[in-house]
């Protein structure tokens, strides 16, 4: 135990959320929240007033963001981006699907369970199992 390393808190990444009111507060006050020196947030709260370009451009912004590992989004909310969401491939930030509490989880629409999904048959395929 007196060997370990302590882990470097100034390269420490953050967490990014595009999600509903109720799902943004939950993780909030989990401390996942974050507001840098120009007063940017590394989430997103939508809702019925919140526009398709807006979640596209937290998206895009929190996917560029040099210093967020993980961005968990609301399934409903990345159906309605769902064309940047398929076409993102990076490994880090990792894009994180989730339910929320009004619109169930549908596993056939996330877009890492098909990654892995496809990786695994094509694994299988190439190592002549089934």
């Amino acid at each position: 135990m007196a060997n370990r390393v302590p882990i470097p808190t100034s390269n420490s990444s953050l967490i990014a959320m595009i999600a509903d009111e109720d799902t943004v507060t939950g993780f909030l006050l989990a401390g996942v929240g974050n507001v840098d020196l120009r007063r940017k947030t590394n989430y997103l709260i939508v809702d019925s007033k919140t526009t398709v370009k807006q979640i596209e451009d937290a998206f895009k912004e929190f996917t560029t963001k040099e210093d967020i590992a993980i961005v968990l989004i609301s399934q409903y909310v990345a159906n309605m981006i769902r064309f940047l969401v398929d076409s993102y491939n990076k490994p880090v930030p990792a894009i994180l699907e989730i339910p929320s509490k009004d619109h169930p989880y549908d596993p056939t629409r996330d877009s890492v369970l098909s990654r892995v999904k496809y990786l695994f048959s094509a694994e299988s395929v190439a190592s002549g199992r089934r």
